[in-house]
This record gives structure tokens, C-alpha cells and sequence, in this order.
């Protein structure tokens, strides 16, 4: 086993869905096939405009030959392992380069930066990890005083015990709740999709809550995509199917609410919902239908 980086774009020719999976050709295979069982971070080029730089991270479940296209394999991606950075990391930002393992030994930029998969040192991941997602801000809501940052290096004597804290914690609920929830009132601009609303309680705190529109308990991942910023009482009702929304982003209410005029009226004028400015973080279609299909009260 073995850390990676895996280059994806928005626009790629292949079949990507990086929470799911990623399509390669052959060449590399063995690359790929050595992050099975193992973490891997996403690498959006510094050629793609307004790139992300590194912007999540995953686990490899497996590689397997892609049915669909000859010549092509799918490292398929562990489920609920998917995680979007809070902070998208800079391939070369303030802090310099943070994969130390692109550079040559005069210390510039090698051709190994142009692989598409590459290995990643643990000591690299470690600093992208940490770069990604500390999250030091007030701004949201508190699940729990305890549930603080955790990435920290300081006064820390083992390696290998940090190493450990921090795969631990890629798979904690409490601290992936945690991540999403923050990376969606980021994306939404701390406002409610359904009522236009952006609240800030006294401590300056977002009162917006993040809800997943296909649930984890139901193979829902934790990426931006499948979730969406909604005020206390409109998460409740859009997780019991008494709203939902069309492909289109248009607000329905059920039939068998008790109370439909009541719930148009909390709705924005526009009757769709608000959308984050990127095309990248608005929900996706898949999910909508999933919801209508499985919680929307027809």
C-alpha cells in the first residue's frame, strides 16, 4: 500500500466521479494499484482556471478493469471515504511547494509534477492533510466543545502517533459531520437555499445548518454536491419529503403537508433555491432525484 496523488479536473475526457471513482489508462495501472487499501489526495492542475489545487481526499477500495471502455481501469473509492478540503490547498501558494515529492535535488519543479499518478509521501500527505483541514473558525455552529481542531504538530514526539490521529480522524462521523458542514455554509454563503435567509446568532456563529440531500446512512457521501445549506426548521421538513426540490433547483411541497400555504410562505420569492456561485458546488441532479424518489412524500 501506498499514498497517492490523483490529478482530476472538472472538464477531464475521462469518467471520473471522485467520490466514487477514477478512470486511467493502463500506463497506469501499476501507480494506481499500489493506493489500494490506501489514501489518495485530488490534485485539480494549476492549468484549470480558478483551480482548486489539492481539494479532497479519499481511500482505494480496489482497481478494476473498466467494463465500459477497453484499455481502461476504475479505481474504485471506499465508500463514505470521500472527503472535500474545507481549504482548498495552492499546488505552489504562500507556503511554497507542499509536495516535496515533485522536486528535483536542486530543489525545483521536476517532470514528476506533469504524472497524472503520483506517490505521495506520508510526510507530504501529512502537511496537505493539515493544510486541508484545519478548520480554526467560529463561524459555525459547535456540535461539541470538545470537537476542536485536531491536526496539530506541535509538541508532538511520534510520528507515527500523528499519523495515526489524523487516518482516525478521516473516519470519524463527528469530524466529517464536521468538514461537510463547514465546506457547505462556505459554498452557500452561510444562507438558506429555501428561504434566502443568512442569519448570524450573537456570537457570530452561522445559524444555517448543512443537510445531506442523499443521506450517509444511505450511501450519501460527504461532498458538496450532495448537500445543501437550510435554516433548523427547513432541514426538518426537507428530511421528512415535505419539500424537495425538481433538476431544475425548484422548490415543491408535498401534498401531504398539513400545512402547504404555511411552508410556500417561508419560501424565497423566486420559488427556486439559491444557489452557491460555483457550478462545482451546486447539487447534483443524481442525488435530487434520489431524494424526490425515496423521501419526497408524493
Amino acid at each position: 500500500m501506498g499514498k497517492g496523488i490523483f490529478l482530476h479536473r472538472s472538464d477531464s475526457i475521462y469518467d471520473d466521479r471522485p467520490s466514487e471513482r477514477y478512470q486511467f489508462p493502463s500506463n497506469y495501472l501499476t501507480r494506481v494499484s499500489a493506493s489500494i487499501g490506501d489514501w489518495i489526495i485530488y490534485l485539480e492542475p494549476s492549468k484549470v482556471r480558478g483551480t482548486r489545487g489539492y481539494f479532497a481526499v479519499a481511500k482505494v477500495a480496489d482497481v478494476v478493469a473498466d467494463p465500459t471502455s477497453k484499455g481502461m481501469y476504475l479505481a474504485l473509492i471506499e465508500k463514505n471515504s470521500y472527503l472535500d478540503f474545507v481549504n482548498p490547498v495552492p499546488f505552489n501558494g504562500p507556503l511554497g511547494i507542499v509536495e516535496s515529492g515533485v522536486l528535483n535535488s536542486a530543489g525545483k519543479i521536476s517532470g514528476r509534477a506533469q504524472s497524472a499518478v503520483r506517490p505521495l509521501a506520508d510526510a507530504d500527505f501529512n502537511r496537505i492533510i493539515d493544510l486541508g483541514l484545519v478548520d480554526e473558525s467560529d463561524f459555525l455552529p459547535r456540535v461539541d466543545d470538545d470537537a476542536g481542531p485536531v491536526f496539530r504538530e506541535e509538541r508532538v514526539p511520534f510520528e507515527f502517533e500523528v499519523e495515526r490521529s489524523r487516518i482516525a480522524n478521516l473516519g470519524s462521523r463527528l469530524f466529517r459531520d464536521r468538514m461537510f458542514r463547514r465546506r457547505v455554509v462556505d459554498a452557500y454563503d452561510a444562507r438558506c437555499a429555501v428561504t434566502g435567509l443568512k442569519l448570524i446568532n450573537g456570537g457570530g456563529r452561522a445559524e444555517v445548518e448543512a443537510a445531506h440531500i442523499r443521506p450517509v446512512e444511505k450511501g450519501g457521501p460527504d461532498i458538496v454536491t450532495n448537500g445543501i445549506a437550510l435554516s433548523g426548521t427547513v432541514h426538518w421538513m426537507f428530511d421528512r419529503g415535505l419539500i424537495g426540490l425538481n433538476d431544475d433547483l425548484e422548490i415543491i411541497v408535498s401534498r401531504q403537508a398539513n400545512d402547504p400555504e404555511g411552508i410556500r410562505g417561508m419560501i424565497n420569492r423566486s420559488g427556486f433555491a439559491q444557489l452557491p456561485l460555483r457550478t462545482l458546488d451546486r447539487p447534483h441532479p443524481a442525488f435530487l432525484a434520489w431524494h424526490r424518489e425515496n423521501c419526497f412524500k408524493h
